[in-house]
């Protein structure tokens, strides 16, 4: 009886885990460039009450053992990749990449990250930089007397000085993409890390092949969408419910047999 309701205890278990994912998705609807996550299950460990036998001698006849499962657990979240929706800010350092690749980063240790929220500023130095004041790879300085700063669809950066009748070329904003992208590492802020599930970053330029564009003035929205999120929230609440339930019935037998033996 006790399996019972330990097999149930890992079907809330996992339901929960479930909500987790959910909420944590609802929570970042409007976060920029965010990815939903979805959770995949799988089941675990099986007790064999009887083996496979043959039945049949003449003809071979074999019968599929007996086997009665001990629950679930989470087998892996998986982050979905699509494409959010471009939202047009119509300010000139907000841009957005359509399709594959990322935006590289510098972080406070030296090591690179990648983002897809491409809401950018400049230092004090002059320096582009995340809102979070990481520096934008391979590194773009835009002069004291610049404007009408421009990013091309290729992610050709260009300012008017001062000095120049016409635009000149500062930097180009360099892209990195994986052929795993599920398998990043996410650190917060909007940022990622590279694992061997994802792969190693592979380098190039917006328009390059295999990589999407630049949108100048715009944002990537998030990916979640409210209704499959709240589908599957009802579907997970129904879920645990039904297994709190079978663990109501197997106390419930437990302390019918307790009566009769009493």
């Amino acid at each position: 009886m006790n399996g019972s309701m330990r097999t149930s205890a890992s079907g809330m278990a996992a339901q929960q885990r479930m909500i987790d994912v959910i909420a944590n998705n609802l929570a970042n609807v409007n976060t920029t460039a965010f990815k939903r996550s979805r959770v995949s299950f799988e089941d675990v460990l099986y007790e064999t009450l009887e083996g496979s036998r043959i039945v049949n001698y003449q003809a071979s006849q074999t019968v599929a053992p007996v086997q009665v499962g001990k629950g679930v657990r989470v087998g892996a979240i998986m982050r979905l990749q699509s494409q959010g929706a471009p939202e047009n800010t119509q300010r000139p350092l907000d841009v957005a990449i359509e399709g594959e690749g990322f935006f590289q980063i510098q972080r406070p240790d030296g090591s690179t990250a990648y983002t897809r929220d491409g809401s950018f500023t400049i230092s004090d130095q002059g320096t582009l930089t995340t809102s979070g004041g990481y520096q934008v790879l391979p590194g773009v300085t835009v002069p004291a007397d610049a404007s009408g700063l421009t990013i091309s669809a290729n992610g050709i950066v260009s300012v008017r000085t001062s000095t120049a009748v016409q635009e000149v070329e500062i930097g180009r904003i360099e892209l990195a993409r994986f052929l795993n992208p599920s398998g990043l590492l996410a650190l917060g802020e909007n940022q990622f890390a590279g694992t061997p599930a994802s792969g190693d970053a592979i380098l190039g330029f917006a328009q390059e092949e295999g990589f999407g564009r630049l949108g100048q003035g715009m944002l990537e929205t998030s990916n979640v969408e409210i209704v499959q999120e709240m589908t599957d929230m009802i579907a997970a609440q129904r879920a645990y419910e039904i297994n709190a339930k079978a663990i109501k019935a197997a106390e419930d037998m437990a302390a019918a047999t307790h009566d009769i033996i009493r």
